[in-house]
């Protein structure tokens, strides 16, 4: 059975097998995942990349599956999440950050150290390696204007560091999508700042985000991507479609740009109503809606 095989290779590796997804993911939906693993190092993480490698395994890496939908088939092979990864070190005006820890938690780790540029991230909940790899981003800034470089670990077992350069940001969009590497550490470079003001931005941005993201229900956070010239949730809304429930999923009557499990709802719920509200916004509009959220997994 491959499940012993792999807790006789690693004895101290978290490893659940047939694991429900939707324990992990924002949406709170999802099928199993074959094999389920928790590294606590970047050791532990080639050690396993390597003997997945060799065993010719399927291997999917997640971060805290915020701005994600898997489907309810669930995911064959392995599944790697890397929230145990998540030491902060702040040294001057650089913080290095494990890719597991979450982007809100280096936020106040910033703020702590009255250091700015993060601020904008306080509301986020993606992981760090998350947010590479979509260059997340919200009220005007993106973790690209703030990042040095970037270690990660190929498919192949070998360790990289990037400059910011190199990783080709763009909007919700890094140079990892295509290449599928591992991020293990990312390294901002901010500035001082003075605690007072920083704080100030981040009560005036946690006051906005509170104020208009349904944060009372399970969400992928927002579904797409904004296209040129317009406001995803302001096409939503002008074509009538907030508010519409498909299963247990719901469009957001605070903000028509987030689906909600508002009872008990599926990935394919939330799968079949993205793909409802394209098409009704291409026939009235002609915009073409693309995810934001990431779709993986097996029907």
């Amino acid at each position: 059975m491959l499940i012993e095989e792999i807790k006789k290779q690693f004895p101290n590796l978290i490893i659940k097998e047939n694991e429900p997804l939707s324990l992990y993911t924002y949406t709170k939906t999802g099928g199993p995942a074959d094999i389920l693993v928790f590294p606590k190092t970047a050791e532990e993480i080639k050690d396993v990349v390597m003997w997945i490698k060799e065993e010719a395994l399927p291997l999917t890496v997640l971060g805290n599956a915020s701005n994600l939908i898997v489907k309810d088939g669930g995911i064959h092979g392995v599944v790697m999440i890397l929230t145990e990864m998540k030491q902060i070190i702040i040294e001057n005006k650089r913080i290095s950050v494990q890719s597991g820890a979450r982007l809100i938690d280096t936020s106040y780790a910033a703020y702590e150290a009255e250091l700015t540029g993060l601020e904008f991230a306080c509301g986020i909940p993606g992981s760090i390696g998350g947010a590479v790899y979509m260059n997340a981003g919200a009220y005007d800034g993106e973790v690209s204007e703030v990042i040095e470089s970037v270690t990660v670990l190929t498919r192949e077992g070998e360790l990289k560091t990037f400059d910011n350069q190199e990783l080709e940001f763009g909007y919700r969009h890094s140079r990892i999508q295509e290449i599928q590497d591992i991020v293990l550490e990312v390294v901002f470079q901010l500035k001082k700042g003075h605690s007072a003001d920083i704080k100030e931005r981040m009560d005036e941005f946690t006051f906005l985000r509170e104020s208009k993201q349904p944060l009372e229900y399970p969400s992928c956070g927002s579904v797409f991507k904004r296209p040129t010239g317009y406001f995803t949730g302001k096409l939503i809304q002008e074509a009538g479609l907030q508010g519409k429930i498909w299963g247990g999923a719901q469009i957001s009557m605070k903000h028509a740009g987030f689906i909600v499990n508002i009872n008990h709802a599926t990935a394919t719920d939330y799968i079949e109503l993205i793909h409802h509200i394209q098409e009704v916004i291409f026939e009235k509009n002609s915009v073409e809606l693309i995810t934001e959220v990431r779709i993986i997994g097996e029907e």
